[in-house]
């Protein structure tokens, strides 16, 4: 039966509005920031969309995406092929989820609640979560070495080669802490101050990147020694055996915004804004990206004799300080903008559902950040081997199988049908199931992510995987667990669906 006062209201476009939120108010998992977003505030363009990728895409991990495949021995064209199609990919699961986020107006913890009961959906929530503060904190990282080298073009050797702390000059140390601090501010000022953040700078971050391409140009001669740079690896077995985990960490670079994208869609001035801005956005920012870095990268190959894959650290090699300076400003101010978009709105809201009354968006971000210094990003970032393979492929796995119970359960069970105030109902309706937990959700997942990563190698792995009959699996960890987390959710329906039509009676 209907738990709200008044039924919801339907927009001709198919976007539904709660009419009165008063009986879902009381309850301990609502709060204003995980509410569904009213009609007239769902304003945002297919610009807004369009800026949000540009934003979020242009960033330094991006370049270094790109770049550390050329550093594992792939041609430009080997490389550039290998990214786009991993962005086409999950571009696909990513609008599916988003369509969600459009038509109901709620964030994706909320909408997690769906298919992993009401409680349950912390456990994905929470999961995405510390994924998000890890990149955080890798962004902030590299953030923080963009700074670090600006400043010593200015200061001298006396900050660049300053007393080391912990393996790093206190100097880096002190870019990093005060790049995390300036995030902080922005954060604080919740949604509304990042939406405006990525217009302004969307127009703006590839200059940076473009810098870089040109100063590398003019000194390798022109494309020609950039393009000739040929392949280690060759077109035979052992590109294959890079390519294959090369392109499901190219697919698990941006499948935490496949899960999470609805917490931006949630603003979408109609499902038709979005998806255009989406299509329009990540496949071609990507792509631009992707080429910059692969060509900048194989020119800096050809002009020092090594794949340089950080940008900072290739910047600093050059010898116009003017150059180094706008290039990597532009850098620093996009790695911000991309930071607080992909790695900070999600966790932020993560959080809040956990303590809806007592966390809010502000300090779950703050919550984001001291997380995302724990976890030593340094570290995860130290090797594009660890970088693909262990960071992007292990945690990649993961989260498929968390986006396969999504699509199953949104388009093929439910039939983009939600019981909208029951999302936020305690101790009753649609989706509390058993006690707040939908156990066929959790087996889903459980079963898709040993299968994805159970075989993990490489790294902190062992050489044989950590179930060693699991290895082959490894290195499709991203489509296996999207593929068994759908069908063993998809088997489980029946049950499913009987379960929640009981808890309405």
């Amino acid at each position: 039966m209907a738990v709200e006062s008044s039924p919801p209201q339907v927009t001709p476009d198919g976007r539904v509005e709660l009419s009165d939120v008063g009986p879902i108010e009381d309850s301990r998992f609502y709060n204003p920031e995980l509410a569904p977003v009213p009609i007239e505030q769902r304003t945002w363009t297919t610009y807004n969309f369009f800026a949000l990728w540009m934003g979020m895409a242009h960033n330094i991990p991006s370049y270094t995406l790109a770049a550390s495949l050329i550093a594992l021995g792939m041609d430009w064209i080997q490389a550039f092929l290998t990214i786009t199609l991993g962005n086409l990919i999950v571009l696909v699961p990513m609008l599916l989820n988003s369509h969600a986020g459009t038509k109901y107006g709620i964030p994706f913890p909320v909408f997690a609640r769906a298919f992993y009961g009401i409680r349950g959906a912390n456990l994905v929530a929470l999961l995405r979560a510390f994924i998000a503060c890890a990149w955080f904190g890798i962004q902030t990282w590299v953030g923080g070495k963009a700074l670090h080298v600006i400043i010593g073009r200015l200061a001298g050797d006396g900050w660049t080669k300053a007393s080391v702390v912990g393996g790093q000059p206190w100097t880096l140390w002190l870019c990093f802490f005060g790049f995390w601090v300036v995030q902080m501010l922005v954060i604080w000022r919740g949604m509304e101050a990042i939406r405006r953040f990525e217009n302004w700078t969307a127009p703006l971050v590839s200059v940076g990147f473009l810098i870089l391409l040109g100063y590398v140009l003019v000194k390798a001669g022109g494309f020609g020694p950039i393009l000739h740079q040929g392949s280690t690896l060759g077109w035979g077995p052992d590109f294959w055996k890079v390519f294959f985990p090369s392109l499901m960490g190219m697919i698990a670079f941006w499948s935490t915004l496949s899960l999470n994208m609805p917490d931006f869609t949630r603003f979408g001035g109609s499902q038709k804004k979005q998806v255009t801005g989406q299509i329009l956005g990540l496949p071609t920012t990507m792509s631009f990206i992707a080429i910059v870095a692969i060509l900048t990268t194989s020119g800096a190959q050809a002009l020092y004799g090594e794949a340089i894959w950080d940008p900072a650290d290739l910047a600093s090699r050059f010898d116009n300080t003017l150059l180094v300076l706008i290039a990597l400003m532009s850098l620093v101010l996009a790695t911000i903008s991309a930071n607080l978009a992909a790695n900070v709105v999600s966790p932020s809201y993560d959080f809040s559902n956990a303590f809806p009354k007592r966390i809010t968006f502000a300090i779950g971000g703050l919550i984001t950040g001291v997380v995302g210094i724990l976890i030593q990003p340094w570290r995860l970032i130290s090797d594009p081997s660890i970088y693909i393979f262990a960071w992007l492929g292990f945690y990649g796995g993961l989260l498929a199988s968390v986006a396969g119970v999504f699509v199953a359960g949104y388009w093929v069970i439910k039939k983009t049908e939600l019981e909208l105030a029951d999302l936020y109902l305690d101790g009753r309706g649609a989706y509390w199931f058993n006690g707040g937990w939908n156990w066929r959700a959790v087996v889903a997942t459980l079963v898709g992510s040993v299968l994805a990563v159970g075989g993990a190698y490489g790294g902190p792995f062992p050489a044989d995987g950590l179930i060693p009959f699991l290895k082959p699996l490894y290195d499709y960890n991203w489509v296996i667990g999207f593929a068994a987390g759908f069908l063993v959710f998809f088997a489980l329906r029946g049950n499913t669906e009987n379960t929640a039509k009981e808890k309405t009676r």
